[in-house]
């Protein structure tokens, strides 16, 4: 019976000495920042913007943030740096929504950086959801303070294999100016891959009222962005409108809310320019840009070109936007792009 009960001892002995191993080999690489900043030559995989995207919050070293969707993701945070004499880190969020960006600015704000400056490009499309709703299910337990929830990182088999083990047999450390960017090449960015592509919505028949996003719209700036804005005096959000292709705006023709869009662009600038420490760029009405569909690998999604010639608009102050009247003025420019684009001659090629 005594060996017996020496056996069973050893066995659990030997299990909390593997579980406090793991444990501590996760905190000491902490894969997802959790706990410090990266290692120097550690190759770190940076690939889940869900997960590690907290951690980067609290522990990079920055002094301003580029925030949004796949359509921030190829900025490269050295052009801000050469440009705007800026240490930004990027941690944007794949089809983020208003939550998605209150729930890394939470974590930004509270994390005792001194933040500068944050450059966060807006979906006008995300903000027609409710004011709790998120692209993907969370991980809150990486977003909290909680350290007794950590169970659920520090004993994780994926964050074991795929993100110590995996690095360390195949070293390829990513590069954290370009992290997440994305994965189209140059060949993809061409009229024919994008129209190859493309499947045009029917014709809706009925228009939406003008005013129908409104309400959702002023909720998520209320809930999830103004609030930031409002407690941080000292921080320029640099908010901008990404400039969608011209087929964007075909289905929003073909879909008919073209006024409830044009409504809810105004309306958010209008919202936002009230504010002293923030600035709002207005890119949709670039007509070179998003007439051409050789800037883009699908409707939205543009060459990272377009994202530096954004950065240098930050830095120079162009595409800038003052008042209320003259964002009436761009929404009316954009307008006059859509009503004076071919979209026969477009749709009458074969590709």
């Amino acid at each position: 019976m005594n060996r017996y009960k020496k056996w069973i001892l050893s066995i659990i002995c030997m299990m909390l000495l593997f579980f406090a191993s793991v444990a501590a080999l996760v905190i000491w690489v902490d894969p997802f920042f959790q706990y410090h900043k990266p290692l120097e030559k550690f190759p770190y995989l940076v690939d889940n913007q869900l997960s590690q995207n907290p951690g980067m919050a609290k522990h990079l070293e920055y002094d301003s943030v580029i925030l949004g969707s796949s359509m921030t993701v190829n900025f490269n945070t050295d052009w801000f740096g050469e440009l705007m004499d800026l240490n930004a880190v990027k941690l944007n969020y794949s089809g983020a929504y208003p939550k998605d960006q209150s729930n890394i600015m939470k974590i930004i704000f509270d994390s005792g950086h001194q933040v500068d400056k944050v450059f966060l490009g807006l979906d006008v499309t995300t903000y027609t959801g409710g004011v709790e709703e998120t692209k993907y299910p969370v991980p809150y337990y990486l977003y909290d303070d909680n350290l007794i929830n950590d169970i659920q990182y520090l004993f994780n088999k994926d964050v074991l294999l795929n993100y110590i083990l995996r690095p360390m047999a195949d070293p390829d450390k990513t590069d954290l100016a370009t992290v997440y960017q994305s994965w189209w090449t140059d060949e993809y960015y061409n009229i024919q891959w994008v129209m190859h592509n493309y499947e045009q919505p029917g014709a809706v028949a009925q228009e939406t009222p003008a005013d129908a996003y409104l309400e959702s719209t002023k909720q998520n700036l209320e809930v999830n962005l103004c609030p930031y804005i409002e407690q941080n005096p000292d921080t320029m959000f640099y908010v901008f409108f990404p400039p969608y292709s011209i087929l964007f705006w075909n289905d929003v023709m073909q879909e008919n809310h073209l006024e409830a869009t044009m409504a809810e662009y105004q309306c958010i600038a209008d919202t936002l320019l009230a504010y002293d420490n923030v600035r709002v760029f207005f890119f949709p009405n670039q007509e070179w840009i998003v007439t051409d569909l050789n800037n883009y690998a699908d409707i939205s999604h543009y060459h990272s070109d377009i994202n530096y010639y954004m950065t240098e608009c930050f830095a120079r102050g162009e595409c800038e936007v003052a008042d209320s009247v003259q964002m009436a003025g761009e929404l009316e420019k954009m307008r006059d792009v859509i009503e004076r684009f071919d979209f026969d001659a477009l749709f009458s090629v074969e590709y």
